[in-house]
């Protein structure tokens, strides 16, 4: 049996004359669609949905420099790393972390090595105690962490060093949490 180009065939139901016979931008993605899909992509790639390197804050209170390396955009759910150092440029005699409470709310933090010799919560903040450092020498702290799902929009707060209980300085910090 041969069959003619010409001849009419038979489309299944529901495929009638206006599905068959469509203009070209019918046939395709929409214009408007190709747009908005790459307006999210350049927003991604340009930092504004969090991935980016996390910037290195770095503060000296003539006793001691604190550097901290920690994620300013972060989306919900994401594990961090903060990465913190300590450099001694005087003797201290009982070198303490603080890490404000708030800056920690509704995150988990996983990891902190090396381990405190001692851990406390006073004065609204956790206290994380390291011994002493001699003039020269540099304690660093890696921490990690993940967003919690209640967090929204982000957190702020502020990492001290103490010698004991004297304050040395406090560098304030503020996370931008995503969805």
């Amino acid at each position: 049996m041969e069959c003619d180009a010409d001849e009419p065939t038979e489309r299944p139901d529901g495929v009638g004359e206006p599905i068959v016979h469509r203009g070209l931008w019918q046939r395709h993605a929409s214009p408007i669609a190709l747009l908005m899909l790459g307006t999210v992509l350049a927003l991604a790639f340009a930092g504004f949905a969090g991935g980016q390197p996390s910037p290195r804050n770095e503060s000296d209170f003539g006793g001691a420099a604190l550097s901290i390396k920690t994620p300013t955009i972060i989306r919900n759910g994401e594990f961090f790393e903060t990465d913190i150092i300590v450099r001694a440029a005087a003797p201290i005699d009982e070198a303490v972390l603080a890490v404000d409470a708030g800056l920690w709310r509704d995150m988990t933090i996983n990891t902190m090595i090396p381990a405190p010799a001692d851990e406390e919560f006073r004065d609204h903040s956790f206290r994380f105690s390291y011994g002493p450092l001699k003039a020269g020498e540099a304690l660093r702290v890696k921490i990690d962490g993940q967003i919690n799902p209640p967090l929204f929009a982000g957190t702020r707060g502020g990492i001290a060093i103490y010698d004991g209980k004297r304050l040395i300085g406090r560098q304030p910090l503020r996370i931008k949490v995503l969805p």
